[in-house]
């Protein structure tokens, strides 16, 4: 097995930052372009902020990572 490097406890809180981040501005995003761009319903704008976000925070996890 390889070795990880360790991270700091200030990188990490930077890391983690900006995966949080991603997932709230691409949960903001489509949650105003799905109900007031589109008009959906509350619910249906509610399911797609929720999974673009968690989307969004797996590509910024995995970019974090890089």
């Amino acid at each position: 097995m390889r070795d990880l490097p360790a991270i700091g406890g200030n990188e990490a809180v930077k890391k983690w930052g900006f995966v949080a981040m991603h997932a709230t501005v691409a949960a903001t995003f489509i949650f105003l372009l799905q109900r007031f761009g589109l008009n959906a319903s509350l619910e249906s704008s509610l399911l797609w902020a929720l999974t673009f976000a968690v989307c969004a925070a797996g590509l910024a996890y995995k970019q974090a990572n890089r």
